[in-house]
């Protein structure tokens, strides 16, 4: 069995050729949290593949299955915990397997930076402490893989961030005042 976290509708069809190609049975396809610069892909799964649908409760959308903060996803022998971790939108989780070697943050965490929080139930203070109470708290050499990274970047860990986020590495009202200054262009879906 096996998970797909935060799958994009462009894409569905690839994803579920892969799972096909690999042998494997997609249970869940999972989102870290749903907003306007991405379509999710997780209906199209179902349909390819019979998958079910996961999101957070606090995100208010529709899915086959909603998680809450400590809940288990499980598949195979393996299971994803979830941690609620809010700020980039009101409803974002990250995902940490069984033994704590990997998370799936989304875009609450991001590698060298975080989701921005000007939309959608955001909120720079929240972000801040998500991420470092939920995230950051990891051990260590925990791989961390966000939703996305405009470098080409898949993976990072807990001690990189922990030295090398130009965002995440100051304090509480220095972060606040970064992202508040970010300057960020309109989503390009936030009407779609």
């Amino acid at each position: 069995e096996a998970v797909l976290i935060d799958p994009v509708v462009e894409c569905a069809e690839r994803d579920a050729e892969l799972v096909r190609e690999l042998g494997l049975t997609l249970k869940f396809a999972l989102n870290t949290h749903v907003h306007a610069d991405h379509i999710t892909g997780t209906a199209k799964l179902r349909e390819l593949t019979g998958s079910k649908s996961v999101i957070s409760s606090y995100s208010g959308a529709k899915a086959d299955v909603h998680v809450s903060a400590g809940d288990r996803v499980e598949f195979g022998a393996r299971h994803l915990t979830v941690r609620h971790t809010p700020g980039h939108t009101a409803g974002c989780v990250t995902y940490v397997l069984d033994d704590q070697t990997m998370a799936f943050t989304g875009d609450a965490l991001l590698i060298r930076g975080c989701g921005r929080t000007d939309f959608q139930g955001g909120s720079s203070s929240t972000l801040y402490d998500s991420v470092h109470g939920q995230i950051l708290s990891l051990p260590p050499d925990c791989k961390l893989y966000p939703g996305h990274d405009y470098k080409g970047r898949t993976v990072t860990t807990v001690a990189e961030e922990l030295e090398h986020n130009p965002r995440l590495t100051k304090g509480r009202e220095a972060f606040m005042k970064i992202m508040e200054e970010l300057g960020l262009p309109y989503p390009k879906k936030m009407d779609v």
